[in-house]
């Protein structure tokens, strides 16, 4: 009798899990689920993905397809050339590499130039990332730890304001993509 109490139990413990998730959250668990195909032909139902990379806020000016970057980096070249930002045989491209963020690069690029700063230097400590250029001669902290713009901007030069550096680079940077259009 205690047995037949006990499945009796666990049949209506299974349907009320059935009538609370809803017949297509627990038939379209796995893809062995019948709503499984349904689930997959029309994810508009869900806003969770199991996939991490959707969970990051898509953003043109820093995490850019490499077309799209490449394409905007280009556009950008002879205006930064022409501002005496790059030199004339340095491209966006080559200048952004280190750079996840191309805003970063473009805030770095903007206070090394506002602040007579070596840009290779700035480059060094704001990505942390060591490239073929000369930085023996920067008084780089820790060569591979990344720093914000602000503090490596005070590594280097001491003397400036450092906050108010950084935001007008970074407000400078935002202009030239708006120039671009992004």
């Amino acid at each position: 009798m205690e047995k037949k109490h006990f499945v009796g139990a666990v049949l209506l413990f299974g349907v009320s899990i059935v009538l609370t998730l809803g017949t297509e959250g627990a038939l379209g668990q796995g893809p062995a689920g019948q709503g499984a195909s349904a689930a997959a032909q029309d994810s508009s139902h869900s806003s969770f993905s199991p996939n991490p990379i959707t969970w990051i806020k898509k953003d043109p000016k820093n995490s850019a397809a490499l077309g799209n970057r490449s394409d905007i980096e280009k556009k950008l070249t002879p205006s930064l050339q022409g501002q005496g930002i790059l030199a004339a045989n340095t491209t966006a491209s080559d200048a952004c590499a280190p750079f996840t963020a191309l805003d970063g690069c473009l805030a770095a690029l903007h206070a090394s130039h506002n602040l007579g700063l070596d840009f290779n230097c700035l480059r060094a400590e704001v990505t942390g990332v060591n490239t073929t250029a000369d930085i023996s001669g920067c008084k780089v902290a820790d060569r591979e730890k990344a720093q914000v713009l602000n503090k490596a901007i005070h590594q280097l030069k001491p003397q400036a304001n450092a906050k108010q550096a950084a935001k007008d680079a970074e407000q400078q940077a935002n202009d030239d993509l708006k120039k671009v259009g992004v």
